[in-house]
C-alpha cells in the first residue's frame, strides 16, 4: 500500500511519541509496504526520493539518520522514527539474514567471546637455533607472511617477537581492520585447525610438537602471563563481535545523519544564494530605469539652457544691427545738411562765414561719427567673434561633456554588468560543485560573457582617458581666453561689480587702523605702512609656509596651520583684523601663485565674493561699450 498524504499541517514536539506510536501500528498492520522482497525494501515516506529501493541496512540507517535529525519536522522525524522501531522489531528476522559481510557472519563468530582488537592471529613453535652471540634466531616475519600468502591468506604484516634471549618463535599475525580481515583471520585459523595444528591441539598433551601451531589471538591469549600476552596488552583491545557490529552501526547512522544535516544546509544556503542573485538583479534593473530618468532629464535641461543662449545671442546680434542702421541715418542727414549749407552759401557774406563754420563744425562732426563707426564696426567684430568662439567652445565643451556622461554611463553599466557576472559565475561554481554537466556548460558561458564584458570595460577606459585629453585641451584654450579678457579690462576703467582683483595683495588699512590706538595720525600712517610693508616680505618669502594637509571626503586639502608662531604672534599684538588681513593674502597666494608668490590679477565677482565667469567678464565689457557709444552721440 502506497504512502497517501494526511493533514498539510505540522505536529508539535509534544505530540511526537503519540504521532510515533499510530505510525508504527500502521506499519504493523500492513497499511504502508515497506518489504519488497526477501533483499529489497522502500521507505514508504519518502516517496519523491530518487533511490526507492534498500537494503534491510540501509533502509534502517535512513530511518535513525532522518528521525534524529534537528532540520526535519516532527512528523517526519515520527514517521521514520516509527519506520526505525518497526524494522528492528518487526523485521529483525529478515535484516539478520542480509548482514553477513564476505561469507562471514559477525554474530555466529560471536560466540566465541571477546576478540583481540583489530584481529591478530598467533603463530608459536617456530623453529629457532643459538646464534654466534650466544641469542636464539629464527626465520623472519617476511618469510612466514610469503608463505601465508601462498596459502590463499592475506595477512598484512608478519611480527616475531624478540625479548632479552632473543627469538622467542612466536609472531604475531595482522590482518585488516574490517570483516574481510576478519574473515581472512578465520581462514588462517582453520587452516591450521584442518591440520591438527591449532589453539586446541597446542594446549594437549606435554609431548614435543614438530610444525607451526596457529589460531585467532582471543580474551585468554590477551591475559597471558608471557610476551605475547605482553603485547597484545601493550597495544590491542579486546572487543566483542556484537560490540563491533553495534560500534559501526551507531557510526553509519551518525554519518548519515551528518550527511543529511549538511545536504540540507547546502540547499539551504544554495536557496538563500538564489534569492540573493534575484534581489541583486532587480536592484540592478531598478538603478539603470533611475539613471535613464536622469540622463532624460538632464538632455532636456541642456536643451533648455541652449535654446536660451541662442535667444541671447540673437538679441545682442539685433542690437548691433539697430545701432548700426541708426548710425547710418545719422550720416546720411548730416550730408543732406552739408548740401544745404553750400546752397545757402551764395546769399550773403555773413551768411557764408556762418555757413563755412557750420560745415566745419558739420566736418568734424561727421569725421567724429566715422571714428565712431569704424569704432562700431570694430567692436562689433570683436563681439561677434568673442560670441561666436563663446558658443563654439560651449557646444564643443557640451558634447565632450555628452560624450564623457555617455561613456560613463557605459562604464558604470559594464561595471554593473560585471559584477553582475561575477556573482552569477560564483553562484554557478557553487552550484557546479555537484557534478552537473549543464550547470558547468553555463558556468562557462557566464565565464566568456564576463571576460567579453571586461575587454569592453578595458576599450572605454582608453577612449574615456583620450576624451579627457581633449577635455584638458579645451579648458587650457577657455583659460586662455580668459587672461586675453583679463588683459582687455586692465585697459578700461569703472565700478562695476565685476572686474580684475589683485589675488595676494596684502590691505594696509586694517594696520594704519591698528597704529591709531598708540600713535597720532600721521605717526599711524607711517608705522602701518612700514608693518605692512614688513609682512608684505613674510608673503613673499617662499620658506615660510604655514599649511598643513588634511583629508577631507577622501581628498587632500591644504589648510592654515593656526599653530604657526609668526601668525600666533600677529594676531596676539595686532588684533583680529589685521591677522584676517594676512591670512586672507596668504589664502589667495596659496591658491593662485604658490610657487612664485607674487601678485596676480583675476577676474572677480566684488558682489558675490568670488571668481567671475568668463561670460560675466564678456557682459560687462558689452555694457561699458554701450556706454561709451551713448557718450559719443
Amino acid at each position: 500500500m502506497d504512502h497517501s498524504s494526511e493533514e498539510d499541517a505540522d505536529i508539535s514536539d509534544s505530540e511526537m511519541v503519540d504521532y510515533e506510536d499510530k505510525s508504527y501500528e500502521k506499519l504493523k498492520s500492513g497499511n504502508y509496504n515497506v518489504k519488497i522482497s526477501d533483499e529489497t525494501f522502500t521507505c514508504p515516506y519518502c516517496p519523491k526520493k530518487r533511490k526507492h529501493d534498500y537494503r534491510y541496512k540501509d533502509l534502517l540507517q535512513h530511518a535513525s539518520g532522518i528521525g534524529n535529525s534537528s532540520k526535519r519536522s516532527a512528523k517526519e522525524k515520527a514517521n521514520h522514527l516509527a519506520l526505525a522501531k518497526f524494522l528492528e522489531t518487526d523485521l529483525s528476522d529478515v535484516g539478520s539474514q542480509s548482514k553477513p559481510v564476505n561469507g562471514v557472519d559477525p554474530l555466529n563468530v560471536c560466540s566465541d567471546g571477546k576478540f583481540v582488537w583489530p584481529w591478530i592471529g598467533i603463530v608459536v613453535n617456530i623453529p629457532t637455533r643459538r646464534g654466534q652471540d650466544g641469542r636464539s634466531v629464527g626465520e623472519s616475519g617476511s618469510k612466514l607472511k610469503d608463505e601465508l600468502i601462498r596459502r590463499g591468506l592475506h595477512p598484512t604484516r608478519v611480527q616475531s617477537l624478540w625479548n632479552f634471549r632473543g627469538h622467542s618463535g612466536c609472531a604475531l599475525v595482522q590482518f585488516n581492520k574490517n570483516w574481510p580481515g576478519l574473515d581472512n583471520a578465520m581462514a588462517f585459523e582453520k587452516s591450521y585447525e584442518a591440520d591438527h595444528h591449532g589453539k586446541k591441539d597446542w594446549n594437549e598433551g606435554n609431548q614435543e610438537k614438530s610444525g607451526l601451531y596457529g589460531w585467532v589471538a582471543r580474551s585468554d591469549d590477551y591475559s597471558l602471563n608471557n610476551i605475547i600476552g605482553e603485547h597484545l596488552r601493550k597495544n590491542r583491545d579486546l572487543k566483542t563481535i556484537s560490540g563491533l557490529v553495534e560500534e559501526e552501526a551507531r557510526k553509519k547512522n551518525l554519518l548519515v545523519s551528518n550527511l543529511t544535516n549538511t545536504i540540507e544546509v547546502k540547499n539551504k544556503h544554495l536557496e538563500e544564494m538564489k534569492e540573493r542573485c534575484i534581489e541583486t538583479s532587480n536592484f540592478i534593473e531598478n538603478l539603470m530605469e533611475e539613471k535613464d530618468r536622469l540622463v532624460q532629464g538632464y538632455n532636456e535641461e541642456i536643451k533648455k539652457i541652449q535654446l536660451s543662449a541662442q535667444d541671447h545671442f540673437q538679441r545682442i546680434f539685433t542690437e548691433h544691427e539697430n545701432f548700426k542702421l541708426q548710425l547710418e541715418a545719422q550720416k546720411k542727414e548730416l550730408e543732406f545738411l552739408g548740401v544745404d549749407l553750400q546752397k545757402r552759401e551764395a546769399k550773403n557774406e555773413n551768411d557764408r562765414k556762418a555757413l563755412a563754420e557750420e560745415i566745419e563744425k558739420n566736418a568734424m562732426r561727421n569725421s567724429s561719427l566715422q571714428l565712431a563707426t569704424l569704432e562700431q564696426q570694430k567692436a562689433d567684430d570683436n563681439v561677434r567673434k568673442l560670441a561666436e568662439d563663446q558658443k563654439i567652445e560651449k557646444e564643443e565643451l557640451h558634447n565632450k561633456i555628452i560624450q564623457l556622461e555617455k561613456q560613463l554611463d557605459a562604464k558604470q553599466a559594464l561595471e554593473l554588468e560585471i559584477e553582475r557576472l561575477r556573482g552569477t559565475s560564483k553562484v554557478m561554481k557553487h552550484v557546479s560543485d555537484g557534478g552537473d554537466a549543464e550547470v558547468q556548460q553555463k558556468m562557462e558561458t557566464v565565464l566568456k560573457d564576463l571576460r567579453e564584458k571586461e575587454g569592453e570595460l578595458e576599450d572605454l577606459e582608453a577612449l574615456n582617458q583620450t576624451l579627457i585629453i581633449k577635455e584638458r585641451k579645451s579648458n587650457d584654450d577657455l583659460q586662455d581666453a580668459r587672461k586675453e579678457l583679463i588683459n582687455a579690462m586692465k585697459e578700461t576703467s569703472g565700478h562695476a561689480h565685476i572686474g580684475l582683483k589683485r589675488m595676494g595683495e596684502l590691505d594696509g588699512k586694517p594696520f594704519f587702523e591698528a597704529m591709531k590706538k598708540w600713535y597720532n595720525e600721521e605717526e599711524a600712517e607711517e608705522k602701518g605702512s612700514e608693518l605692512c610693508s614688513l609682512w608684505d616680505e613674510y608673503l613673499r618669502d617662499s620658506d615660510w609656509h604655514p599649511f598643513k594637509v588634511v583629508t577631507a571626503e577622501g581628498k587632500h586639502k591644504e589648510i592654515l596651520k593656526e599653530e604657526d608662531e609668526k601668525l600666533k604672534g600677529l594676531k596676539k599684538q595686532m588684533g583680529e583684523e589685521v591677522y584676517k588681513a594676512v591670512t586672507t593674502a596668504l589664502l589667495e597666494i596659496n591658491e593662485y601663485n604658490p610657487s612664485g608668490r607674487y601678485i596676480t590679477s583675476e577676474l572677480w565677482n566684488f558682489r558675490e565674493g568670488r571668481r567671475a565667469r568668463l561670460q560675466e567678464g564678456v557682459e560687462i565689457l558689452l555694457k561699458q561699450w554701450k556706454l561709451l557709444k551713448k557718450r559719443k552721440r
